[in-house]
């Protein structure tokens, strides 16, 4: 101790001077102190006394064992019997400390009973008053020691509590709720030999004040203390009396009923099962449900009891739940009786407290808690139907808004609680509740709420049980079908409302679990209403059926089979809704959607009727006017195709099913018409999503009608007398036709429709003609299908020859004659159309008329007039129909017949003839003739482009094409070059002749691009594909602007494509191109592309001529071919690798089409959406169809111009953000599974790419190696290989491994530090991970050279970081900065190449450390390799250098280089950083490397100005600084002898910084304790605790001191409390010491012990947070800890400490200088002191978190004042739960204050 002077009043050295308080407190206590004082003083004997108690205080230092104890022990006891005469013990605070720790239960019995001894021996000499005056000191000691002591000293113990602290009265009332703590473990066993002496012990205590204060302790001591409150029930269950009557229970209880509720609450949710046990006999004991005490509670009040006692049922225990059980349900053993006490007494509370726990769960529990006691609770079913019937509703909405918030975590448990809780809930009672709440719903309040929980029952929780799916859910859908009736018949405008929209929906939903057998019959009732139940409506049965009061009356007509109801209520329904929507023009969008939900819903029930139902079933409905409606509904503009494709469905499938009687039937011909048109309505071309079902539906009504119905109706709107009508009737047809497949024979069943489109090719009106050529174009599917009932009929046998061979001019001419006549006319026209068809076909025909046989007819009757007419069904179409024509040609009438037959002979045969010569042959033309046509026919070309004129566009291009032909045969000299020429020849002779026309250019463009001109597109692509391949290189000009446009409009339809697939706000469907129109503008895209690229120039030539002749040997080898070659020669781009760069328009136009090919190949994937639009299937089509087109051009362009597209692509990757995501999001779509589509394998993809770096980095400069794009730099072919790298698995990892391994090894031999150094690191990293991870790592060779390189590449990165540490800029960087890990992340990255100008330096690509590319990434990178290291070299140093020697060499260069400077840079050694932080974080978890950083970790440990940086930063570096401390055994005991010896051995030092090391050290030590988990230096506390002490003793210093107690914070937050048992009496000592001091001299302002009070309140006001057992016994020393806190009684006087503080330091004047800061005291408490505002279940936190420095002990005024209230109320808010995230901040915020 610091001090050896005998009063209290000096028990410490002299202290800054400063007031007396001994006016401020109790006068009488203080003068009689005084006056005795006064007495002793001037005593020479005493002076002897106190000297010898000195001595005898000094010997305890000298103890080493127990037996030392006794004889210090006899020795004090020996030295105080000498002088009698004194009523004071000097020194007794030192004294008080050595007594209470020689009763430490680690001693022996023994020591225990001398120490007894003494303490009688002072106790009979003090007397009643002074115990009492010194009651803390003594009562420290003696009463935490009752729990531990032996039975032989017990009685001792107890006598003195006795003899000595009864006899005290009233004046133990502030000591009360300790004094019972301590009397409380005596009554752990009933049968024990103290139990009986300490009850009564305990009435007596009782007795010295009031019974009901009394009690109030105890329920304190049941919040605060788990341990006690097993006893303290053993004492209620004998001394509470029961609280039934109506009598005031305040006179047992108190006033504050809230706190005995939470103290049972508080024992009922211990873990102790006895606890719990005792706590509910206490209840049924005394606080019955239906007790005064729980009907006068507050209403908060009862809830937590009912939840604490709810709670019990989840431990799953017999004994627990019924006492529980009795408690709810009263002491009556019937259940009818229980029942009734439960509804009249707990019902309502029950329901209360569990809902309001399901909507607002607390942080404490699970939310699933009140579910699962909700669950527990139905095992009883006298409380289960009581309680499902309140509760189950709120119980599923609660589980609906908590899965609901939760939908993306998918919380399990959850999920689990809903499916228990619906499997354990009687479901008659919870579809009971729904259908009345469903009716509420739907008839009265037009909400949602009960049909929103039903649906998300059924949609989530799994419907297995047979009784609800075979029962309640039939019940529940006939019911509500007929409510739905009625309610849509009244007022169809109802169905409107959101309630029967939902409605709608809940009967989709629970048809899907209804078996129909359940529908056609009615579960059982009871015997009282069996009889009526067969002639009841479906909605009376059901109430019947739950027991509901049905206030209509319940019969109806007759006697309803279930099913038959619901089919006629339906049938009504969708009838009304019909009529509705017609009346008022479909203007209701919610009307017909009800509708259609209605539609579904029955579709279903007939399908399912159609399909198992045996019986047919009657109904009364009339089948016409329900069709007549129906199809009166449909005719309406504003009707949308989903209503009326379910609707004609619908009608298809009653047409068919035989099951129901009336039967429907669609036999009439207006019935038939009105769906056939409306249908054909949908077959427009601006909505392409409907097309597909459209289709679908007609084919189904021409199946079911009668023949040739569906055709005559088609072909009667075709035949409209209006213009209009008839293209949209063409149109339609087309689409009809294109998406019809050919096993339906659309020629021979819809051959009428079809010859009406075929003749409008030959029509006089251009418009008309029009219609039908853009038909032939955009929807022939093939000409073959044209072809067919033209040849059926050109076959037909009435049409007989016979073979004749006939003399003219002496020639025999073979050829054949008709037998007899037909109908010429017919064939006549069938030929003129047969010419039309050809000279429209061209080639196309020609060629898909040569390559398609007959014998894959679908056509039987064909093939049969085939082998009739004696023509083999192998050959071809051609040759069929060249055949046929012959014959005609040939074929002549008999002379008798001739003047009939011969002019439409003539006809016929003409027609042959004009076929012939279009099939075999083409014409010539003048040149002169062209040269004057040309320009004239581009002017009108160029005109009706722009004029919108389409009807002439198509002939004009023919023509042209035959112009352009003609012209360039003439500049070839007649002689036009052949196909296989060579490309050279044709440009050399094409620069003498044709030149383009310079207004050709612009009209091609404009015919594509303009959008009015879309419907000609076709037509001018197949110009621009005929010709420019044509007529090479005379249109080479042409070629490049094209591809251009076409890139713009493939952007456009890819932009209305993805918008068509966007969900539609109103009913319109965007337009979007078909399938047709893509693949169209990508062929073309794909061939411009190609001929773009076969580009020379003179000079090439000739040297390049090889290379040309292997080119096409390399394309048809495909791709397998390109990669068998890959890695021997790269010829077969080198042939165009000299002209390609970015310049060329060729290579610019390839760069266009990749990124738009790119587009597409990204954006157009069909994902399957979950709602059914019927829209889908023609987007799903087009998507999926243009996808794959894409696909076969980018492999087209890729086998030409491999290296080219790979770095486009690699290029557009680069520059596009949403590309880079879609690679990692989507691999099947990204960049990166194109990448894998073009090239086979990955070998060849990382080949390729490490080739197209080596060309950008080699200093070579040979003219092959330069690379084909300027533009892309080999850092964004290093971050595009990275990112290909991580996706591959580790088989194909290590294909790659040796061609990445010799491009690694080549940078890693080069001297300079390249920035390609740390990309190949990067790459390697990535690589090394996957290789690693397979066999293939046992191979030494492989992990040689991952060793090597590895270790040469990071040494390089560490080393460049290392140097460029002398322009620190890298360390000022943000983290987020320097996180960066992609190259477009820095432009600066990107920049060292692309800076640099092509043009200026030949070597452009070459990137090395040049004095020009040094400053464009000097800023960046640095950070970004520091990054790196960080966060991926480190981690994988081990697996990728596997040597330990390696690993530690690798380590220290990284903290040589960059750790160490990065923490010497910084002011304060904890800022360094975060990447720092993140480099020590993973070398902690490498051993070979410990002896590298531990220096650095201890130097940053041990620097001085380490407690300068804030707490927040701290937090980084605490499993840092325990890995040092756990890994180095010398590092503890180190930093102890630091704290105990001065660390300076210089006699000069100045002592004030002696004492501020030393105070360092010791904070030191609070750091590392800190920086442990619970109990981590247990095994260091003995050693801790001497250091402790000793500086305690021996070292005044306030500075040190204020450390001693941050250390004690930190020991009571990491240590179990009762681990500090042996401390407890030092530190109370020292506390004591320091407030009593304050009470006799208040220290002045500005005083250096003024810190020493703040760490010592912070360290007092710790424990109070904590309440820890351990403290309780001893809190009422410092505050008031019984309910005197809060109800104070008028007679109350300040007895603990900081109470007399409060009284003192609120007495104190107020100086001057700190009047303008505030008036009063009211400054410190709203600006410093945080007071808990305690909520519902708030968390215990320190008051004193935010002071840090203290000013005047003026400041502290709010503290000492409210700690007593303050406390009390957390315990009485929190029961028990501490908010330790507050307060382990609190103690870093102390330690890290900036000093």
């Amino acid at each position: 101790m610091s001090s050896k002077s005998p009063a209290i009043a000096q028990t410490s050295t002299a202290r800054t001077p400063g007031t007396n308080a001994a006016a401020v407190l109790d006068p009488t206590k203080l003068s009689a102190r005084e006056k005795l004082h006064q007495t002793y003083a001037s005593d020479p004997k005493y002076k002897k006394y106190t000297q010898q108690v000195e001595k005898c205080l000094n010997a305890f230092d000298n103890v080493h064992e127990w037996a030392d104890c006794i004889a210090f022990l006899k020795q004090l006891l020996k030295t105080f019997q000498s002088y009698m005469q004194f009523k004071e013990i000097p020194y007794k605070l030192i004294v008080a400390k050595r007594l209470a720790q020689c009763l430490n239960p680690a001693l022996p019995t023994g020591v225990h009973q001398r120490a007894l001894d003494v303490y009688t021996h002072i106790l009979s000499v003090l007397g009643t008053e002074g115990l009492k005056r010194d009651l803390p000191l003594w009562s420290s000691g003696l009463f935490p020691f009752f729990e531990y002591a032996a039975t032989s000293v017990k009685p001792i113990l107890l006598t003195i509590y006795d003899t000595h602290y009864l006899p005290l009265q009233a004046g133990l009332r502030p000591v009360m709720k300790s004094f019972i703590l301590a009397l409380l473990p005596g009554l752990e066993e009933e049968t024990g030999e103290f139990f009986e002496k300490v009850l009564s012990l305990l009435d007596r205590l009782s007795g010295t004040v009031s019974s009901v204060f009394f009690i109030q302790n105890i329920w304190l001591i049941m919040i605060t203390m788990s341990s006690a409150r097993g006893t303290a029930l053993n004492f209620l269950s004998r001394r509470l009396p029961g609280l039934h009557a109506d009598e005031d229970i305040t006179q047992i209880i108190g006033r504050d009923i809230g706190l005995m509720i939470r103290a049972f609450a508080a024992a009922l949710e211990d873990d102790n099962l006895l606890v719990r046990r005792g706590a509910l006999d206490i209840l049924l004991q005394s606080m019955r449900i239906d007790s005064a005490a729980i009907k006068r509670a507050h209403s908060e009040d009862a809830v937590i009891l009912m939840r604490a006692a709810t709670g019990v049922v989840l431990r799953r225990d017999l004994s627990l739940n019924r006492r529980l059980y009795t408690w709810l349900l009263g002491p009556d053993e019937k259940s009818d009786n229980q029942t009734v006490f439960l509804r009249q007494h707990a019902l309502q509370l029950l329901k209360t407290t569990l809902k309001d726990e399901m909507f607002a769960p607390s942080g404490e529990y699970s939310e699933s808690r009140p579910f699962k006691i909700f669950i527990s609770l139905l095992d009883k079913w006298e409380i289960g139907s009581a309680l499902t019937d309140v509760l189950v509703l709120d119980a599923f909405k609660a589980i609906r808004f908590l899965m609901q918030r939760d939908a993306e975590e998918h919380n399990e448990d959850m999920s689990m609680t809903a499916s228990t809780l619906y499997e354990a809930v009687e479901p008659s009672i919870l579809w009971k509740q729904l259908l009345a709440a469903i009716m509420k719903d739907l008839t009265e309040d037009s909400k949602t709420g009960a049909i929103d929980l039903t649906l998300f029952l059924l949609r989530s929780l799994p419907m297995q049980d047979d009784e609800v799916r075979s029962i309640h859910l039939p019940v529940m859908f006939a019911a509500i079908t007929e409510v739905l009736q009625r309610e849509i018949n009244n007022d169809p405008y109802k169905a409107a409302k959101a309630s029967v929209r939902e409605c709608l929906a809940l009967q989709e939903e629970i048809f899907q679990h209804i078996p129909l057998e359940s529908l056609s019959q009615r579960p059982g009732l009871n015997a009282a209403l069996q009889t009526s139940a067969s002639s009841l409506s479906s909605l009376a049965f059901a109430y019947a059926f739950y027991g509901l009061e049905f206030t209509e009356s319940n019969l109806s007509s007759e006697l309803l089979n279930p099913l038959m109801a619901v089919l006629e209520h339906m049938f009504c329904t969708s009838q009304a809704l019909s009529r509705s929507i017609s009346a008022q023009q479909g203007s209701s969008i919610e009307l017909r959607a009800a509708l259609s939900q209605v539609l579904r819903v029955l579709s279903g029930v007939i399908s399912t009727v159609d399909r198992s139902c045996d019986a047919t079933l009657s109904l009364s409905w009339k089948p016409s006017e329900w069709l007549y409606s129906t199809l009166d509904c449909l005719d309406l503009e504003a009707v949308n195709f989903t209503l009326v494709d379910q609707a004609v469905s619908l009608i298809l499938s009653l047409h068919g099913t035989q099951k129901l009687s009336p039967k429907l039937s669609m036999d009439k011909r207006p019935v038939v018409s009105r769906m056939v048109k409306k249908l054909f309505r949908y077959l427009h071309a601006d909505l392409a999503t409907c097309h597909v079902r459209a289709v679908n539906l007609i084919w189904s009504i021409e199946s079911t009608s009668r023949p040739h119905e569906v055709e005559s109706i088609i072909a009667q709107s075709m035949c409209s007398p209006e213009s209009r009508n008839v293209y949209e009737a063409h149109e339609a047809f087309g689409v009809l036709w294109r998406l019809s497949e050919d096993d339906s024979l659309p020629g021979v069943r819809l051959k009428v429709p079809l010859m009406i489109v075929l003749e409008s090719l030959k029509h006089d009106d251009p418009s008309l003609r029009r219609v039908g050529e853009t038909w032939m174009r955009c929807n022939l599917r093939s000409y073959i299908r044209v072809l067919e009932p033209v040849l059926r009929d050109l076959l037909d046998p009435s049409i007989r020859r016979v073979s004749r061979v006939s003399r003219v001019s002496g020639k025999e001419i073979r050829g054949f004659v008709y037998e007899r006549s037909f109908d010429q006319r017919y064939v006549a026209h069938l030929l003129e159309i047969l010419l039309s068809i050809v000279q429209f076909g061209g080639q196309g025909f020609s060629k898909s008329a040569r390559g398609t046989f007959l014998r894959r007819s679908y056509d039987h009757v064909l093939l049969q007039r085939l082998s009739l007419a004696g023509i083999d069904a192998n050959t071809s179409y051609l040759d069929v129909l060249i055949e046929v024509l012959s014959r005609f040609l040939q074929s002549e009438p008999k002379d008798q017949d001739a003047p009939v037959m011969q002019p439409l002979n003539t006809v016929i045969q003409s027609s042959a003839i004009d076929l012939l010569q279009a099939i075999v042959a083409r014409g010539e033309i003048e040149m002169l003739a062209v040269e004057i046509l040309e320009p004239a026919v581009i002017g009108k070309l160029f005109l009706c482009v722009h004029l919108h004129r389409l009807d002439l566009q198509n002939k004009l291009l023919r023509f042209l094409h035959s112009i352009i032909s003609a012209s360039t045969s003439y500049a070839y000299n007649g002689n036009p070059p052949p196909e296989d020429r060579s490309a050279e020849g044709s440009q050399e002779s094409g620069k003498r002749g044709y030149t383009v026309n310079s207004l050709l250019t612009q009209t091609i463009i404009d015919g594509i691009a303009i959008p009015r001109n879309r419907p000609m597109m076709q037509h001018w692509l197949d110009f621009v594909l005929m010709a420019v391949p044509q007529f090479q290189p005379a249109l080479q000009s042409v070629i490049s602007p094209i591809a251009d446009c076409l890139c713009r409009q493939l952007r456009l339809l890819l932009s209305d494509a993805l918008k068509a697939n966007q969900p539609m706000a109103n009913e319109r469907y965007p337009r979007v191109a078909t399938d047709a129109e893509f693949v169209m503008v990508l062929n073309a895209l794909e061939r411009l592309l190609v001929l773009g690229l076969t580009q020379k120039s003179d000079a090439n030539s000739q040297e390049d001529d090889t290379p040309v002749q292997e080119k096409p040997g390399a394309e048809s080898g495909g791709i397998l071919g390109y990669v068998s070659n890959v890695f021997t020669t790269d010829n077969a781009s080198a042939a165009v690798g000299d002209q390609l760069t970015s310049h060329s328009p060729g290579y610019k136009s390839l760069h266009d089409g990749i990124r738009v090919l790119l587009a597409m190949w990204v954006n157009m994937v069909w994902h399957d959406t979950t709602s059914p639009r019927p829209e889908a299937d023609s987007l799903s089509m087009i998507y999926n169809r243009t996808h794959a087109r894409c696909r076969r051009v980018l492999e087209h362009l890729f086998r030409a111009h491999p290296t080219e597209v790979l770095e486009s692509v690699i290029e557009c990757w680069d520059h596009d953000a949403l590309l880079r995501s879609k690679s990692s999001d989507q691999p099947a779509t990204g960049v990166f599974g194109l990448v894998d589509v073009l090239i086979a394998n990955a070998q060849s993809a990382v080949h390729m790419i490490c080739d197209s770096i080596s060309a950008r980095i080699s200093n070579t400069s040979e003219r092959s190696r330069r690379p084909a794009n300027a533009n892309l730099s080999d850092v964004v072919l290093f971050n595009f290989l990275e990112q290909y790298l991580q996706r591959l698995e580790g088989p194909l990892a290590l294909q790659v491994w040796g061609r990445f391994m010799q491009l690694a090894k080549d940078l890693a031999s080069s001297r300079d530090f390249k920035i390609q150094v740390f990309l190949a690191l990067k790459c390697l990293c990535v690589l090394g991970d996957k290789v690693t991870q397979t066999t293939a790592i046992d191979d030494k060779r492989i992990r040689k050279d991952l060793q090597e390189t590895f270790g040469k590449l990071l040494d390089a990165c560490v080393t460049f970081v290392g140097k460029s540490t002398d322009q620190p800029n890298w360390m000022r960087r943000t983290t987020k900065e320097s996180m960066v890990t992609n190259g477009r992340s820095s432009p600066a990255l990107r920049g060292g190449v692309s800076d640099l100008k092509v043009d200026e330096k030949p070597d452009s690509s070459i990137v090395t450390l040049s004095d020009n590319a040094k400053p464009t990434w000097g800023a960046e990178l640095p950070s970004q390799i520091t990054a790196f290291i960080a966060l991926t070299a480190v981690p994988e140093l081990r697996r990728f250098l596997m040597d330990n020697d390696k690993v530690a060499s690798a380590c220290s260069n990284i903290v040589y280089y960059i750790v160490s400077p990065g923490i010497k840079m910084k002011a304060r050694p904890l800022d360094a950083d975060e990447v720092v932080v993140d480099i020590f974080r993973e070398m902690i978890k490498i051993p070979p490397a410990m002896k590298v950083w531990r220096v650095a970790v201890i130097d940053v440990l041990y620097d001085h100005r380490i407690f300068n940086s804030n707490s927040s930063v701290a937090t980084k570096w605490k499993p840092i600084i325990k890995a040092v401390f756990d890994g180095d055994k010398t590092s503890f005991p180190d930093l102890l002898s630091r704290v105990a010896t001065s660390p300076s051995a210089n006699i000069f030092t100045n002592r004030e910084h002696e004492m501020l090391l030393r105070s360092l050290n010791l904070r030191r030590l609070a750091l590392v304790l800190f920086t442990g988990e619970k109990n981590h230096f247990l095994t260091q506390l003995p050693a801790i605790q001497e250091k402790l002490v000793d500086i305690l003793r021996n070292v005044p210093s306030p500075i040190v001191q204020c450390e001693v107690y941050l250390c004690i914070r930190v020991l009571l937050c990491r240590l179990a409390a009762h681990s500090m048992t042996s401390f407890w009496p030092v530190i109370l000592t020292e506390l004591y010491r320091i407030f009593e001091q304050i009470i006799v001299s208040i220290p002045s302002d500005g005083s250096e012990d003024l810190q020493l009070i703040l760490s010592a309140s912070k360290c007092l006001d710790l424990l109070l947070t904590l309440q820890t057992e351990e403290f309780q016994i001893h809190q009422w020393i410092f505050i008031t800890d019984t309910v005197d806190a809060v109800f104070r009684p008028d007679d109350w006087s300040p007895e603990s400490i900081f109470d007399q503080l409060a009284e003192v330091v609120g007495s104190l004047p107020i100086p001057e200088p700190r009047e303008p800061q505030g008036i009063g005291l009211s400054l410190p408490t709203s600006t410093s002191l945080t007071f808990p505002t305690h909520s519902d279940r708030a968390l215990r936190k320190p008051i004193l978190k935010s002071i840090h420095q203290l000013d005047s002990i003026r400041d502290l005024f709010p503290f000492f004042s409210h700690v007593s209230i303050s406390s009390y109320e957390s315990v009485y808010a929190s029961s028990g739960n501490i908010d330790w995230e507050a307060v382990e901040q609190g103690i870093l915020d102390d330690m890290f204050d900036g000093r």
